[in-house]
């Protein structure tokens, strides 16, 4: 099978937007608030009511109008009001309501006493803040108004969003639909944890990285059965499939094994993507079905799997649902010197401290080696190297891509 030239060695940046051109949000379905964690906003959350809805007591005291205050001075307790049971009635001079965190303040009341400064006897009440207290109220819309736009539409409902949006009152949210996610291995010599292995096979491990990923990421994902290097094979466990995208793993290369672009090309592949000058994964590639299938193929290697599903995976999934998303690199600190990198763009798997004076730190593992799975399971970041850049010295500033860890 035969690419134009112009499809091969692309830039990171270069081969990302050519994987994301057309991509949208797939479509748009409403789930109950309690499903809703992790998935993406398909429109705004808007306030249709102030929080909190009254002038609220920040602490437990009294509810007193500030003009009859004066240190010492008596006061009538004329009731009480708790969260859920608020007073009934205005306070008027010289009267004074016990009152809880949270509960609305009564009207007519502009300042609440706490109660470490009050001394009750029996209806009367006494108080001892200084001559100027503070007020201990929280207005009414002080965390949000009604007409407050809360979320935007592309925001991932996290633990504290899901709180947000309960706190407007939504028992349904309009989310993305979640893309679904094909995934197949391939590869003579792959076999499944737990099987027996021949003496010239290995375990096949990257399909479940990425489904974890993929999930994680906004996305359903599923695993197909690893595949032989049998182009009639692949081409056969990918054509039924019903999915959004198919993501394979290995057979990317130009061996006489690597075989999934030719199967795909069955099926009316139409590539974007042909190789990236990146290190590793320079033989990702990417494309579509005749049927509208999305394609993204990425290195048989572990760790170019991996760094390459952070760099177009990741970013393509986030298009897919509408979600904001951008590829945020961090500046940190160089622990040890690094060569020059070559004409490839190079993402080392590092680890990051942060130093007696506060600064983040990078530290590459010295083995890059990209089966290495096990230096993978220690890194926490991604250290970009741009291509052509000349040796550097501990000390230095680089560019790393935090990964998620737990």
């Amino acid at each position: 099978m035969t690419t134009a030239p112009f499809l091969r060695n692309l830039a990171v940046e270069d081969a990302r937007a050519r994987m994301l051109a057309g991509a949208s949000r797939l479509g748009v379905e409403t789930v109950a608030l309690e499903q809703s964690l992790g998935r993406v906003l398909a429109a705004p959350v808007v306030a249709d009511r102030a929080q909190p809805p009254f002038d609220a007591s920040a602490m437990d005291g009294w509810a007193i109008r500030r003009a009859d205050y004066a240190p010492g001075k008596a006061f009538a307790v004329v009731g009480e009001s708790a969260a859920g049971k608020a007073f009934s009635r205005a306070v008027q001079a010289g009267e004074a309501v016990r009152i809880f965190t949270g509960a609305p303040v009564p009207a007519g009341a502009d300042l609440v006493v706490i109660q470490e400064e009050a001394a009750r006897d029996g209806d009367i009440v006494r108080f001892e803040a200084g001559e100027d207290p503070k007020a201990n109220i929280r207005a009414a819309g002080g965390d949000f108004r009604n007409g407050d736009v809360l979320l935007e539409a592309g925001a991932v409902i996290d633990p504290w969003r899901l709180s947000l949006v309960a706190s407007a009152g939504l028992a349904q949210v309009p989310v993305a639909r979640r893309p679904r996610v094909a995934i197949l291995a391939t590869g003579d010599e792959l076999v499944p944890p737990g099987a027996t292995p021949r003496p010239d096979q290995i375990f096949e491990s990257g399909s479940f990285s990425l489904a974890a990923l993929i999930a994680a990421w906004g996305g359903e994902a599923f695993r197909l059965s690893a595949q032989a290097d049998d182009a009639a094979a692949i081409a056969a466990a990918i054509a039924p499939i019903e999915a959004d995208l198919i993501v394979t793993i290995g057979g990317a290369s130009v061996g006489d094994h690597d075989l999934v672009k030719p199967a795909l090309k069955t099926l009316g592949l139409e590539l974007v993507v042909e190789t990236v000058a990146l290190r590793p994964g320079k033989p990702t590639w990417s494309g579509t079905l005749s049927d509208g299938r999305r394609v993204l193929g990425l290195p048989g290697n572990p760790a170019s799997a991996l760094v390459c599903a952070e760099l177009f995976l990741k970013p393509l999934l986030a298009t897919l649902t509408g979600a904001d998303f951008e590829v945020r690199l961090n500046p940190a600190r160089l622990v040890a010197p690094l060569p020059a990198t070559g004409p490839r763009e190079h993402w080392m798997r590092a680890r990051l401290a942060v130093d007696a004076e506060g600064r983040l730190t990078a530290d590459a593992f010295p083995d890059q080696d990209s089966s290495l799975i096990g230096v993978f399971a220690q890194a926490d970041a991604l250290l970009r190297r741009r291509p052509g850049a000349p040796a550097a010295q501990a000390g230095d500033t680089v560019e790393v891509l935090p990964l998620r860890r737990g």
